[in-house]
């Protein structure tokens, strides 16, 4: 059985109780060791063994999958934040399925949540953005052109942008271009949930500079929007004691 696991945002005790129990069960750990936090593979029992998968091609993790599968072993592929966020997981599912390999999928943290926590931030505050869009700039993995950074940001939206660090010019030119202002709220997190995070807030014409001034080059995520700043927003209607629910009968005023 190969279990693709999320390890969560960075903190070792922000992997799931599942996670965690997969771990200390595993006679295998394939770990993405470019952005997973090592100390989690402290749950590892004695005698796995690790691979680290950021000195791997894609053919060579499944050659261990294949290897363990054969002995009759336990693995967990390791990914990190949760698998379904840039985690390049169905390539690999795909080569499990025509091989009759049985898997699953334990989601994680994502960073993109670890962010939110690092900055006690609401993505969706009522009356300032009720959606948030996750996205990235295009490297040496392209993006789809109707996937532009430009067409997004015309929908005023939250933005949480990943893998960009190292674009951050480009991206508050197009993000100006789609439509928003230079002064825009903006934040950058640093590694959210590691012991070395680090939380810049700053305005959309600022994100190269502020990224200069406090030498983040790398592993860090974008957030873009009103919402960042906080300062205006309505009360949730929920809560409201003039509104009724399936649980409580609202007040008249």
């Amino acid at each position: 059985m190969i279990h693709f696991v999320g390890a969560g945002s960075g903190a070792p005790d922000l992997i799931t109780l599942r996670g965690k129990k997969y771990l200390e069960e595993a006679d295998v750990i394939i770990y993405a060791g470019s952005l997973v936090n090592p100390q989690l593979l402290d749950y590892a029992k004695e005698d796995c063994k690790i691979y680290n998968s950021a000195k791997m091609t894609l053919e060579e993790v499944l050659e261990v999958m294949f290897e363990a599968e054969k002995e009759g072993l336990t693995t967990v592929r390791l990914h990190t934040g949760d698998p379904c966020l840039y985690g390049a997981i169905r390539e690999q599912m795909d080569v499990l399925e025509e091989k009759n390999i049985s898997f699953d999928s334990c989601p994680g943290v994502s960073s993109f949540c670890g962010a939110a926590s690092a900055l006690n931030l609401e993505y969706t505050l009522p009356d300032v953005s009720q959606s948030v869009v996750i996205t990235r700039m295009a490297g040496r993995t392209p993006v789809p052109e109707k996937e532009s950074i430009e067409s997004f940001a015309a929908h005023h939206a939250t933005m949480v942008i990943f893998l960009s660090t190292g674009m951050l010019e480009e991206l508050s030119e197009r993000l100006i271009a789609g439509g928003y202002t230079a002064d825009t709220p903006a934040a950058i997190v640093y590694k959210a949930t590691w012991e070395d995070e680090k939380t810049c807030v700053c305005t959309v014409g600022t994100l190269a500079e502020t990224a200069r001034k406090n030498q983040i080059t790398k592993t860090a995520l974008m957030i873009i929007g009103d919402v960042v700043e906080h300062s205006h927003y309505q009360r949730s209607e929920l809560y409201n004691p003039e509104f009724t629910t399936e649980f409580r009968k609202g007040t008249i005023r």
